[in-house]
């Protein structure tokens, strides 16, 4: 047969090897990676792991949300007026048809009505600010009852609650842009609150509103603050936030294999950067579907602001309920100094009571360092109910926001349900010091009853639910081992310890220094650790596992081994894998 020359791969054996022009992407890509590691960076980055569990997408949820703000609010921005001007409404809403207001709210109709999508993309932007604040504030209540801010995240904790700070402050700047009425009465009570502080509140408020309240300068300023200011402040923090978090690893729930030194989970890429790329979706699409089907701030029911007027009703936004709750129900009390009147009424529940909770929320993570002693780095998360004393702290902090948040719609209580207004008034006075005491005992009596529970189970099985008869007439309950990972996860606890006042003297029978806030360290870590449940010791278990084994001895010497038996692989099998006895 004829061979086919055609055919026949052609070599460059007879010519020599010459190098391919490099490409010029490839040459920048190089260039900047041996100046800036962007290669270094991104392998490092891909390479990190993350646990995968669902208590960790409420900080992206938060995050997600961010962004919806941040691609909505652009949108805004091109067709937005920040000015004070007034002008005569000319639109398509014919009841405001030739109604003097400000530029600011006719931009604000145009937005709603005339351009295409306008409306969407408002309530879009609402309601993702929303679930900004939401997110955040149940993101940190997670991260506050796992133990998350323990060293060595104390400072990404403060940073996280300066967010939420922030977040409050962009959302109250961006729901009073509009200068409708419903905004213009939150303005006017931030007016009251700045001019409550003693010698220098109207300076303060002449500075922000340029002159006597409203002004014709304030919506301008606000504009700054919440398109340029805050959120720059936000995206930096969040950095930071994100940083910290690849650079301290991040916390993971106990269970087999997981360690204070490891991380167990899925890497970056591509597995969760997929799975975050997917969640941004859902959230956005979430947030589309809030924003089309469900109205809020609808400005065109109320009006341009006036100072004369005060919308029927008027509620903030969720997250300012605890200051408007504190305003209604604070008594009526004032202090006259010098000529100098000191309204309490207003400086107690608009400025001393929430930085005084703001700090408390900053300072709990140095002050439960401070009362324990440890120093030790943690990356392993405590279950809600092992810290009961925490735990049972913000249950407690939470129901008084929620009676504050109630105590806000005081007014829409009273007309909704024919209560009289004074009643809920002098009820929320006395139930937000009664009942989170309340919520505190039985919360943390229900965290150690939890504790118990878990010790009952690590020492003597599950409840199988089969009573058994012994031969001599008695009846108890079938229980049954836990799986080792089940038992491992109920293990990979601390065991608390009390501070205890070593000696309240010195070798020469001298006061030692410290030791009135040493007692004090003490009675507060008596006060949270001592009614604790501690896990058992090995000794406890070990003497468990072999009462466990000379039981299951006797019984396997019957001639008749008592029912139930076929259920002593119970954990390790399907109950629908196990036989019916036969009788």
């Amino acid at each position: 047969m004829a061979l086919d020359t055609s055919k026949i791969a052609d070599t460059n054996r007879g010519k020599a090897a010459t190098a391919k022009k490099p490409n010029k992407a490839g040459a920048v890509a190089e260039w900047a990676d041996d100046r800036l590691s962007v290669g270094s960076l991104t392998r490092y980055f891909a390479r990190k792991v993350f646990p995968d569990h669902w208590s960790f997408m409420l900080g992206e949820i938060a995050l997600w949300s961010f962004v919806v703000l941040l691609l909505t609010g652009t949108f805004l921005t091109l067709w937005f007026t920040p000015s004070m001007s007034e002008t005569t409404y000319e639109g398509s809403y014919p009841q405001l048809r030739g109604v003097p207001m400000s530029d600011a709210f006719a931009s604000t109709l145009n937005i709603s009505f005339d351009v295409r999508g306008g409306l969407l993309m408002r309530q879009m932007h609402h309601w993702a600010a929303m679930l900004f604040i939401a997110a955040m504030f149940v993101h940190m209540m997670r991260t506050f009852v796992t133990g998350a801010f323990r060293k060595p995240r104390e400072l990404n904790w403060v940073i996280g609650s300066v967010l939420l700070l922030l977040g409050i402050l962009e959302g109250f700047a961006g729901y009073s842009l509009p200068d409708d009425l419903l905004s213009g009465t939150g303005l006017r009570i931030a007016d009251g609150l700045i001019k409550a502080t003693p010698v220098v509140g109207t300076y303060m408020s002449f500075f922000l509103f340029g002159g006597e309240f409203p002004g014709d300068i304030v919506i301008p300023r606000l504009y700054i603050l919440h398109v340029l200011v805050i959120p720059g402040l936000l995206l930096a923090l969040i950095g930071a936030h994100m940083v910290l978090l690849v650079f301290h690893k991040h916390t993971q729930w106990a269970g087999p294999g997981r360690t204070e030194q490891n991380v167990v989970g899925y890497p970056m890429m591509p597995v969760y950067m997929a799975k975050a790329g997917g969640f941004f979706f859902m959230v956005f699409g979430v947030t589309a579907l809030m924003g089309a089907l469900l109205s809020i701030n609808p400005i065109w029911k109320y009006g341009p602001y006036d100072p004369s007027k005060v919308t029927a009703g008027s509620q903030p936004d969720w997250y300012m309920g605890i200051a408007e709750g504190l305003l209604r129900i604070m008594p009526n009390w004032e202090t006259h100094i010098w000529g100098v009147t000191i309204s309490w009424n207003v400086m107690i529940p608009g400025q001393i009571l929430p930085m005084l909770l703001f700090g408390m929320i900053i300072a709990w993570p140095f002050f439960e360092q401070w009362i324990t002693g440890d120093k030790r780095e943690h990356h392993l998360l405590q279950r809600p109910r092992n810290a009961p004393t925490r735990t049972s702290y913000l249950a407690a902090m939470v129901t008084v926001y929620g009676l504050l948040w109630a105590a806000g719609g005081n007014d829409i209580l009273a007309t909704h349900f024919h209560w009289s207004l004074n009643s809920i008034t002098y009820f929320m006075r006395t139930a937000v010091f009664v009942v989170p005491p309340i919520v505190f005992y039985l919360t943390r009596r229900w965290c150690i009853g939890l504790q118990r529970a878990d010790n009952d189970r690590l020492l003597h099985g599950y409840e199988t639910g089969i009573i058994m008869r012994s031969p001599d007439g008695g009846y108890s309950e079938r229980h049954l081992p836990i799986s080792d990972a089940r038992a491992y996860t109920l293990t990979a606890r601390e065991r608390d310890h009390v501070h205890e006042i070593e000696s309240a003297v010195d070798a020469n029978g001298v006061a030692a220094p410290g030791t009135r806030s040493d007692r004090i360290r003490a009675r507060l870590s008596k006060g949270m650790y001592a009614d604790n449940v501690q896990k058992p010791t090995a000794e406890e278990l070990e003497e468990a596992r072999h009462h466990a084994e000379h039981s299951q001895e006797l019984e396997a010497g019957l001639d008749h081994p008592a029912a139930g038996h076929e259920f002593d692989d119970h954990a390790l099998r399907d109950a629908d894998d196990v036989p019916l006895r036969q009788h």
